[in-house]
């Protein structure tokens, strides 16, 4: 009997798909790189050569001035607009986002400050907006209800009944209806933009508790646009100051400040005054 030719070594296989998720990535490695990327609009310039990653399970803070550039990036990585330059990569492979759908398709989604949500429908039924669950030819309102219940519940959201009116609910409690949408229809990689806007302190605490719930996960990465320094120095792994269009500041967030973050930009606004002095 011929004997068989030994197997080739696969020991590493097993313990590499144990330490992966289902995308095959392992913790710490980018599920979401942007190189090189500009953008015009007409002779305004909005981005210039920005360099961003984005680990697996990470928490990335982008900070910056109005007019910095960090909702036209935003809109780049969700595939609202493409890049006039540069490449975008998700999960190691290059790809050139051709609309919202296509990022979607890829565990890509955002959540903006006006939420798309509607305030006359109850809680499930924007849980389910645009993904109805049929049992034809009606909406199956039973499954849509449960479905939402268990949701938010495993999320930690507090939402004493999802037969309420959106309406009726706090901006607190709306904003994390919104990300808790995103991320049942199974987005990996999660744009919020602005999310604490506006909101007094016991509607921050819950959306940053539910960030740090996501975290703790580790299966769903988040970029996050905020203003307040502190804020997302609390819930944020990095940061990342966007300045005229250019990423000039990368660091962990135990790397740096409110006292550095704010010293940068008030430097930032002495050279503007002076440039205007002298012209």
């Amino acid at each position: 009997m011929t004997s068989q030719p030994p197997e080739t070594p696969e020991a590493a296989t097993p313990a590499t798909s144990l330490a992966a998720g289902a995308d095959g990535l392992a913790p710490g490695s980018d599920v979401l790189q942007a190189e090189h990327i500009g953008k015009r609009f007409g002779a305004v310039t909005a981005l210039v050569d920005v360099n961003l990653r984005l680990a697996k399970g990470e928490v990335l803070g982008l900070l910056g001035d109005n007019g910095a550039g960090k909702s036209t990036l935003l809109k780049i990585l969700c595939g609202f607009q493409q890049q006039d330059s540069g490449a975008l990569t998700v999960n190691g492979q290059e790809v050139l986002l051709r609309s919202v759908d296509h990022a979607r398709s890829l565990g890509i989604d955002a959540v903006y400050q006006d939420l798309a949500l509607i305030n006359q429908l109850s809680v499930y039924h924007n849980m389910f907006l645009n993904r109805e669950q049929l049992r034809w030819p009606l909406l199956n309102n039973r499954a849509m209800r449960k479905s939402a219940r268990e949701h938010l519940d495993a999320m930690g959201v507090n939402i004493p009944s999802v037969d309420v009116d959106v309406a009726r609910l706090s901006g607190g409690q709306r904003q994390a209806i919104a990300i808790a949408r995103a991320v049942y229809s199974d987005a990996k990689i999660l744009l919020l933009d602005e999310p604490l806007a506006a909101m007094g302190a016991k509607e921050v605490a819950i959306i940053l508790d539910l960030i740090k719930d996501l975290k703790r996960r580790g299966d769903v990465s988040i970029i996050i646009i905020a203003h307040n320094y502190g804020q997302a120095l609390e819930v944020c792994d990095r940061i990342n100051l966007l300045q005229h269009g250019m990423i000039t500041l990368d660091k962990a967030s135990k790397d740096t400040s409110v006292a550095e973050l704010n010293d940068i930009v008030v430097a930032e606004y002495r050279r503007a005054m002076e440039a205007r002095q002298r012209s």
